[in-house]
């Protein structure tokens, strides 16, 4: 996914120190890299350490999509976040970008149980100079055409396998090449042949369905990035027993993720519904008996608490009950009593109001045309209504437009002007039974 944010990824960003483009606080800018894979934000970024005391000597350092790695900066180079490295591989160097340095790195080796200790941690050259990111920035250019090719071998070859990725080491010496196959997969044959296509070292990396959609990334169903590609680390089990708890019907094309497996969100809210659910009695395909009949379970809210029982002559009733009252009645059960009736109490009304819409349904009352634009029908006929301007020209009702009725009191009287009247001037009242104007009104103006 290409980055428009503000601050660069630190892909050419020697020249200015080592320091992000865009970021103002000597790299600790928390969009820095923002659209890149497990970001960590480093809160302790602006803080300096106490006298006497020295920084950790351990650095993250990120490289293609989500891998990272702990290396030991020997050296004691100046390490901001953003800088591109040239670090310690199997045979030759590879680039990398730091993504955390400081004291916030032993957290990170903590939660994935890395020894600080340990000789295993490789070491940091230097900083990356402009040869190393050039000839770094044309391996990532031939990935891409490398894995079709890679694809189209294996294709040949007949092996039932995928390749979803490759990524080019930063001396360009090496390749490693991501699959998924369901069985194992005797690719010996296909190793020879990259090597003797690409002229470079063959390592192949077999990874699972939820490896392949953190490292190809994509959009959700609930329309966000995906969680395994942003911040998920740990890839834990989903049984279809996480969605019996939360009430969720088994569509597999629904509870499915991008990876073709069970959504890792079904495990966030689970313990929640568990805990929820020990509140509820445990039916266990009992039926509830009253003297009325036999009742036996629909469904469960679990947000509220209410669990709905149907009778088995009456299917189609929902009765909805509160936990303690299922439970009264199975111990009445239990002892051989039967109530009455199914307890409805005082849920019941509440339940109603739940049922029953609280809203008037307004369908039909409004014009499915109100929000049309009028003005053109009433630029049409802006001609035919008569001027309020002009008193004395009346339209009659052959024009179009209805005419204006006064009242009876008001009907062929002459206009009464502001000003006193004078007697040469005055109107004669108009008697024509066709109301057309009268020729003397207009001889007198």
């Amino acid at each position: 996914m290409g980055c428009s944010s503000g601050c660069d990824t630190g892909r050419g960003n020697h020249n200015n120190g080592g320091i992000p483009a865009g970021c103002n606080d000597n790299g600790s800018c928390g969009t820095t890299g923002g659209c890149n894979k497990l970001n960590v934000f480093d809160w302790l970024g602006n803080m300096k350490m106490p006298e006497g005391e020295k920084a950790f000597d351990i650095v993250e350092i990120r490289f293609k999509n989500s891998r990272k790695d702990f290396f030991r900066n020997v050296n004691n180079l100046p390490m901001n976040v953003g800088d591109v490295v040239a670090v310690e591989a199997m045979q030759g160097h590879d680039i990398g970008v730091v993504s955390l340095a400081g004291e916030l790195v032993k957290l990170q080796m903590k939660k994935r149980n890395v020894n600080t200790t340990s000789e295993e941690i490789k070491k940091i050259y230097r900083k990356a100079k402009q040869t190393d990111i050039d000839k770094w920035q044309e391996a990532q250019k031939i990935e891409v055409s490398t894995m079709f090719r890679a694809r189209t071998i294996a294709l040949q070859l007949g092996l039932q396998m995928k390749l979803s990725d490759v990524e080019y080491q930063g001396d360009k010496s090496k390749a490693i090449f991501y699959y998924t196959a369901d069985e194992r997969v005797d690719f010996r044959e296909l190793i020879k042949l990259l090597a003797e296509e690409f002229k470079v070292r063959i390592e192949m990396r077999q990874i699972g369905a939820r490896q392949e959609a953190s490292r190809l990334g994509g959009i959700g169903a609930c329309g966000r990035e995906l969680c395994c590609s942003t911040w998920l680390t740990d890839f834990r089990t989903v049984s279809t027993s996480a969605a019996r708890y939360q009430q969720l019907s088994l569509n597999p094309l629904k509870l499915a993720g991008q990876c073709g497996k069970l959504k890792c969100c079904l495990n966030y809210e689970l313990d929640s519904y568990v805990d929820a659910l020990k509140e509820f009695p445990t039916i266990d395909n009992k039926n509830l008996l009253t003297q009325k009949g036999e009742a036996f379970h629909q469904k469960t809210d679990i947000f509220k608490g209410v669990m709905w029982f149907s009778y088995k002559h009456e299917p189609g009733v929902f009765i909805p009950m509160k936990a303690a009252q299922v439970k009264e009645v199975l111990l009445k059960n239990e002892s051989g009593e039967k109530p009455e009736d199914l307890v409805q109490a005082t849920i019941e009304s509440k339940i109603k109001v739940v049922l029953e819409p609280a809203f008037e349904n307004v369908v039909g009352q409004d014009s499915l045309t109100r929000f049309d634009n009028k003005n053109k029908h009433k630029k049409q006929h802006s001609k035919n209504r008569p001027n309020p301007n002009n008193k004395n020209k009346v339209q009659g009702p052959n024009k179009g437009t209805p005419q204006a009725v006064k009242p009876q009191g008001q009907r062929n009287q002459p206009h009464k002007p502001n000003h006193k009247p004078n007697p040469q001037h005055t109107k004669k009242p108009n008697n024509n039974p066709n109301n057309k104007p009268n020729n003397n009104e207009n001889k007198d103006k």
